[in-house]
């Protein structure tokens, strides 16, 4: 099967123009409260919105970058604050911008060896790296970003889940 890598790249903008949008419903929600909020849990042993916004940033741009052949970017933590994590999303959207076609060109293929948080350390080829483990854990994470505000009560539907465009 092929697949053209770089329309991950608008794919993955569009999923961080979204946080983005669904940052500042859960903010306008939250009013005075709003830095609290990014400790808001699904459920007390899931990670906070902080972890999620965090995985959301880093993910969209140290993937990408690996399948490029690039330096991946230092990532972010999850101690930011609400402007923070706005800043962040915004810098991942920028790093994305910079990106072109050209440098993700016959990289399908390609073998990645990448050390995974459980003790293993999978090769896989690029276009599999991006396409199934790294898009899934962004909309894994934007999901559960997502169900955190709905369940706290921020008051967004499934539209908000397009905030970033189609």
């Amino acid at each position: 099967m092929s697949v053209d890598l770089f329309t991950f790249i608008g794919m993955y903008d569009r999923q961080l123009a979204t946080a983005a949008h669904l940052l500042d419903r859960g903010a306008a929600h939250a009013g005075g409260e709003a830095e609290a909020m990014l400790d808001w849990r699904l459920i007390e042993d899931m990670a906070p919105l902080r972890y999620q916004l965090r995985v959301i940033a880093n993910f969209t741009r140290t993937w990408p970058a690996r399948v490029a052949g690039l330096e991946p970017p230092v990532e972010i933590d999850d101690t930011l604050d609400l402007a923070g994590f706005r800043t962040a999303i915004a810098e991942s959207r920028a790093y994305l911008a910079a990106l072109t076609s050209e440098q993700f060109d016959g990289r399908e293929e390609e073998p990645l060896t990448i050390p995974l948080g459980n003790g293993t350390a999978p090769t896989l080829p690029a276009a599999r790296w991006l396409t199934g483990f790294a898009t899934t854990n962004v909309y894994f994470h934007l999901s559960i970003a997502y169900a955190i505000m709905r369940a706290k009560g921020v008051p967004i539907g499934k539209v908000d889940l397009f905030g970033g465009g189609l």
